[in-house]
C-alpha cells in the first residue's frame, strides 16, 4: 500500500498506477462478529465504540461484474456507524448474512468481520467487467446507494429498488479501509477545489439533505419556505440549512451552543434557536407530551420568522417529532429521514389529520440526486461542513464523540492521506470559496 499511496500522492500517470501490484492484505476498520454480544444489557449510551471498532489486517475485496476498487484517501464518519460499532437496532451481520444468500457474487460479504464506511474521497485502482465510464487513476467521492437495478421499481426512482442497500452499512468492504470495493454507478467526480477530507465529508448526509428539501422525491422547498432544521450544524442539518440559504428559503436553525449558533450566522443564518439555553423539553418524565413547552417553541418561531414552518426537517425522532408536528403550518410538510433519539415516535394525530399536515419518509438519494448535489458542491454553491479530521487508527475515537453528540459537522478520517490539506486540484477556485469552506473548523 506504501506505493500505491506515494503514486497517487506524487500524481502517478494511471498507466503507473495500474502497473502497480496491488498487496494480498490491508488495514480496515472493522466490528467482529465474535463480539457482537460484548454489549448486552447495558443502555445505548453506556455502548463505547471504542471497545468494539477495530484496526484489523484483512485480505483485499474481491472484484466483480460492474464493480471498481477504489484507494480511499480519506472517508468520513456517520451515525450508521455509531449504530453498527455499538450493534444497535441489530447487529448489522444479519444484514451481510442477508447478502450471503444472494448467490456467489453477494457470499463474498458474508464474513465474519465487517469493514465499515459510507462515504469517501478516493483514487480508483482497478475496474471490473462491465464498468466503461470510470478508468484507473480517475479522483472520485463515493454516494452510499448500492443497488443493483435488476428489479423494475428501481428505474423509477433507484431508493425503491428491493436489493437497495447502504454501503458500508448493510454490505461489506466499506470505505474505512485502504481498498473498499464499490459499484461502478456510486462514483463522482471529485469537486476539483476540496482536500481529500473535504471531499470525503460530501456524500451521504449531503445527498440525504438535497433529496429531502430539493430533489422531486421529498419535500420539494420553494423559494420563500420557512424550514425548521433540528441539529442545524449536525451531518445533515448542516447541508440542509445551505441548501434552504441557497434555494431561497428562510431556514430556523435549531442547536444546542452559542458557538453553534454563531458558525450559522457566519454563513448566512439570520433565525437561530438555542434549544439549551432556552431551556426547551418538549416530553414531561413520564415521557407524555409537554404541549406548554411545544407552544412555546412554535412561539419562538413566529417571533423569528412571523410564521409557522411551511417544511420541518426531521432527523433527531423521538426527542422532537411530537413537536415538528405540532409546530408544521397547516397543510405542511414534515420530511423525515432518521430517529437518532429513537425510532418510536409519538404524536397527537389531531395536529396532523385536522390542519392537512403530510409526513414524508426520505431515505438517502438516489444516484441522479447524489451526483447533482455533487455538481453544486463543484460549483461553489455548497460547502464542506468538516469540523475535525482524525487518523484511521484513531477512528473509534471519532465514533465514540459522533455517539455522545461531542461535535458538530462532519468528523474526516485520513486513510490513504497522510495529512490534511492534500489532494486539492485548483487552488483559485479554492481561494474564492475558502471562508466557506473552512466555516466549521471554529469546532476543531
Amino acid at each position: 500500500m506504501d506505493a500505491i499511496r506515494d503514486a497517487i500522492l506524487n500524481d502517478a500517470s494511471p498507466e503507473q498506477l495500474a502497473g502497480l501490484d496491488l498487496p494480498d492484505t490491508m488495514r480496515a476498520a472493522v466490528v467482529r462478529k465474535s463480539e457482537v454480544e460484548m454489549f448486552d444489557g447495558l443502555e445505548s449510551q453506556d455502548k463505547d465504540p471504542r471497545k468494539s471498532l477495530h484496526i484489523d489486517e484483512v485480505p483485499l475485496p474481491p472484484l466483480g461484474p460492474n464493480e471498481v476498487l477504489i484507494a480511499p484517501m480519506a472517508s468520513a464518519l456517520n451515525y450508521n456507524t455509531v449504530w453498527t460499532s455499538i450493534f444497535e437496532p441489530l447487529p448489522t451481520f444479519g444484514f451481510l448474512e442477508g447478502m450471503g444468500k444472494l448467490g456467489e457474487l453477494g457470499a463474498r460479504h458474508d464474513l465474519d468481520y465487517h469493514i465499515v464506511g459510507s462515504d469517501a474521497a478516493a483514487v480508483v485502482l482497478r475496474t471490473g467487467p462491465g464498468v466503461t465510464r470510470w478508468n484507473v487513476g480517475d479522483r472520485v467521492t463515493v454516494h452510499c446507494n448500492y443497488v443493483d437495478l435488476e428489479g423494475p421499481e428501481g428505474h423509477e426512482d433507484s431508493m425503491l429498488d428491493t436489493s437497495q442497500k447502504i454501503w458500508g452499512f448493510e454490505t461489506n468492504f466499506g470505505s474505512l479501509a485502504d481498498v473498499s470495493m464499490v459499484k461502478a454507478n456510486q462514483l463522482m467526480p471529485m469537486p476539483s477545489h476540496l482536500a481529500w477530507e473535504e471531499a470525503a465529508s460530501l456524500g451521504l448526509v449531503m445527498a440525504t439533505s438535497y433529496r429531502m428539501l430539493v430533489g422531486e422525491n421529498a419535500a420539494r422547498m420553494k423559494q420563500g419556505d420557512v424550514v425548521l432544521i433540528w441539529g442545524a450544524t449536525g451531518g445533515i442539518g448542516g447541508f440542509a440549512t445551505q441548501f434552504v440559504l441557497n434555494g431561497g428559503g428562510i431556514p430556523v436553525c435549531v442547536v444546542s451552543s452559542p458557538e453553534k449558533a454563531e458558525v450559522l450566522r457566519s454563513i448566512g443564518v439570520e433565525a437561530v434557536i438555542d434549544r439549551k439555553a432556552e431551556g426547551y423539553r418538549f416530553e414531561r418524565e413520564d415521557g407524555t407530551p409537554d404541549m406548554k413547552e411545544i407552544r412555546r417553541f412554535g412561539s419562538k418561531i413566529r417571533e423569528l420568522v412571523g410564521r409557522d414552518p411551511d417544511i420541518v426537517f426531521e432527523h433527531p425522532g423521538r426527542t422532537t417529532f411530537n413537536a415538528s408536528v405540532v409546530v408544521c403550518k397547516r397543510g405542511g410538510t414534515i420530511v423525515t429521514c432518521a430517529s437518532t433519539s429513537g425510532y418510536l415516535h409519538q404524536y397527537d394525530n389531531r395536529h396532523l389529520w385536522m390542519r392537512l399536515k403530510r409526513i414524508i419518509g426520505s431515505h438517502f438519494a438516489n444516484y441522479n440526486e447524489a451526483w447533482d448535489a455533487n455538481r453544486l458542491v463543484d460549483d461553489g454553491m455548497i460547502h464542506p461542513i468538516l469540523s475535525k479530521t482524525y487518523a484511521l487508527e484513531d477512528v473509534a475515537q471519532g465514533a465514540y464523540e459522533m455517539h455522545h453528540n461531542l461535535h458538530a459537522g462532519k468528523l474526516g478520517i485520513l486513510v490513504g492521506a497522510p495529512e490534511e490539506g492534500l489532494g486539492v486540484r485548483d487552488a483559485a477556485k479554492r481561494a474564492k470559496h475558502a471562508d466557506a469552506i473552512s466555516a466549521f473548523r471554529a469546532f476543531d
